[in-house]
Formats: C-alpha cells, structure tokens, sequence
C-alpha cells in the first residue's frame, strides 16, 4: 500500500519553540491520519527531520509498503537524496535515522513542493505551537 506522506516542521525562532507535523493520504488523496508532536527548543532543520520521522512512523503503523514524502525544505529533501552532504554533526544522527526509516519501505521517494502545497502539514505544525504556548 502507497501512502503520500506531506511531512513539515517549523521553531519559532532558530533555535526557538518547535513542533512536527505529518498528514498521510492514500492514493486517492483521502487524508487516513494526521500527527503532531511538540519537541520543546530546537532548530527549524530539526524540526523538519522529525516532521519526517514522524511521518514515516505513522505511515510504518498503518501498514504502508512504499511512501511518497513530500515536504516544503529543500535542505532535507536534498540531504535524504544524497545531493547534500551532512555537514552538522547534530544533523547526522537524525539524517542516518531518517535513512533506517526509509529503507523499511519497499519504495520512497522524497521530493520538495512550495510551503503552500504542503499547506495542511504547515498549519498543524503551527496548531501545535500554538497550543503548547
């Protein structure tokens, strides 16, 4: 089974409070779950990798063989593809991570769309901050 996995994060400062967001859809484009989670202080490229992660998760749960991910960074599209390397050594572990999390899919891809088509993910990252205020 395919799910499209739209996948985001955000902090309100750099670093600042941050949450995750992740809203899967199947082929049909009918949304079969929505995640958040608050991660307390962090940096915006975290917040996107554990918007990921967190996308992969829910998708892993609800049985998903191959997922299309999509996000609005270009930086973590770029990085999980191979084109960037990893410079950060924070980023590392959450970069390997999010590789593990793919390679239990029989396919992925991950590809990079302006932040207003991935709009639902970005207004449950903001949903979440706003509540954890």
């Amino acid at each position: 089974m395919k799910l499209v996995v739209h996948v985001d994060g955000g902090a309100r400062g750099n670093p600042g409070p941050a949450a995750a967001a992740a809203v899967l859809s199947d082929a049909t484009g009918t949304v079969v779950d929505e995640a958040t989670e608050t991660l307390g202080e962090t940096t915006n490229n975290v917040a996107e990798y554990r918007g990921l992660l967190l996308g992969l998760a829910r998708a892993r749960a609800l049985g998903a063989t191959e997922v299309e991910v999509v996000n609005d960074a270009e930086l973590i599209a770029k990085q999980v593809n191979g084109e960037y390397k990893v410079k950060h050594p924070a980023m590392r572990a959450l970069h390997e991570e999010a590789l593990r999390a793919l390679g239990a899919f029989d396919a992925w891809t991950v590809r990079t769309v302006p932040r207003a088509r991935n709009a639902d993910a970005d207004a449950l990252v903001n949903q979440a901050l706003d509540a954890a205020r």
